[in-house]
């Protein structure tokens, strides 16, 4: 049974993959969006309620698509996870503070993001 629509942000084709597969095994609705464009009009068109999203992408980066998520009434409920090779404090805390519920640094256990989007999710 799906519990929740996904939308996984990443222009590394082999994070997509690996990513998509794993949460429709365990029974979520996925779409993917291979960069920041992309993933503006899958918001808009299917709602999720998580974006697992990375940061630096080539045309617009994952912290301007966070804020768009928050400022949209839309996606009020919609949960954002960061995950990115950005792994300094410093970058942690911006995307913390711009909302998002959790930050995975890459690369990141698979086990660990999944346990964090069931419990977002359930």
């Amino acid at each position: 049974m799906s519990t929740g629509k996904i939308l996984i942000v990443d222009d590394d084709p082999n994070i997509l993959l690996s990513l998509d597969y794993l949460m429709r095994k365990n029974g979520f609705q996925v779409f993917v969006a291979r960069n920041g464009q992309e993933a503006l009009e899958l918001l808009g068109q299917e709602q999720p309620k998580l974006v697992l999203l990375d940061i630096m992408m080539p045309d617009v980066d994952g912290y301007q698509i966070c804020a768009h998520i928050k400022n949209s009434s839309d996606l009020q409920d919609t949960h954002v996870v960061f995950m990115s090779a950005k792994s300094k404090d410093a970058d942690i805390q911006k995307g913390l503070e711009m909302g998002a519920v959790a930050y995975f640094t890459k690369p990141f256990s698979s086990k660990q993001l999944l346990q964090k989007v069931q419990e977002l999710l359930q």
